[in-house]
């Protein structure tokens, strides 16, 4: 595995975020300009109707009738927060762009490893929202995966973070928690929203399951924003055989592959 070199890696992630804010910026000023023109357009009809009416009633008259940073874990004992605050920080995509629709895309880690992913805008629709502007946004091109674990009942890769080590995000947290399982449990293929102790500190960070996992649900859970649907085994012969370079207390560490995420599409099912 490649030395870290910390300098290089936050001038790149500030340098993501940078590109992303100013993506984001650009969309929300053609937004903007589409919704000035639409009520400039609108105006226009309503002046002419206007007009209309008026020449109507004038001819009738004459007839004599007159809208942190944080550090999300995906962990098995989480820590309650009784000051954490239920609300929304920052500029949270709009929970409408999922469309309550169902959307596939890729996933390819370091240039090789294939993922076929898809979200679920109808039972998670903030959080595919949010993966959905990430992901066109192209905000995960080039972040990390930097934490993986692979014991029993406990099986995922946690990526997204802006800095690569699980830390920094796109300016942004949100809630609520979503399509949480009930039973804690979390199937092969998953593709949950990582986050830290409050329900509202979601961001950018999310964990693929591949295997069954069981999670501490006291917190509330994680939100289920879709599934993997093809490449799983690939995943699993060369990054995760591979192992775990330093396990923490938990048992969760870096993985011993270096892993990046290389780049990412999204559409809406047709």
């Amino acid at each position: 595995m490649a030395p870290k070199n910390p300098a290089r890696d936050n001038r790149e992630a500030r340098e993501r975020l940078r590109l992303y804010q100013a993506r984001r910026g650009l969309h929300d000023r053609q937004r903007r300009r589409r919704v000035r023109d639409n009520l400039v357009g609108a105006g226009a009809l309503v002046l002419v109707a206007a007009l209309a009416t008026g020449s109507q009633l004038a001819f009738a008259g004459s007839q004599g009738n007159g809208s942190a940073d944080a550090s999300a874990s995906a962990t098995a004992t989480p820590t309650p927060s009784a000051s954490a605050t239920a609300a929304n920080t920052g500029d949270v995509p709009s929970k409408e762009i999922a469309k309550g629709a169902t959307w596939t895309g890729s996933l390819t880690l370091n240039g090789s490893i294939d993922l076929g992913i898809e979200l679920d805008g109808a039972k998670a629709p903030q959080a595919a929202s949010v993966e959905i502007s990430l992901i066109k946004e192209q905000f995960y091109n080039g972040t990390t995966c930097h934490r993986l674990a692979d014991s029993d009942g406990l099986k995922f890769l946690q990526c997204g973070s802006a800095n690569g080590d699980g830390t920094g995000d796109a300016g942004f947290q949100y809630g609520p928690l979503e399509n949480v399982p009930e039973d804690g449990v979390y199937d092969e293929g998953t593709i949950a929203i990582a986050r830290s102790t409050s329900p509202y500190s979601q961001s950018t960070q999310f964990f693929i399951v591949y295997g069954d996992t069981t999670l501490d649900g006291s917190t509330g859970g994680y939100t289920v924003v879709g599934k993997v649907t093809s490449g799983l085994s690939e995943l699993e012969s060369k990054i995760v055989d591979k192992g775990i370079a330093s396990p923490g207390d938990d048992g969760t560490g870096e993985p011993k592959v270096a892993t990046k995420i290389t780049d990412a599409t999204i559409a809406q099912e047709k």
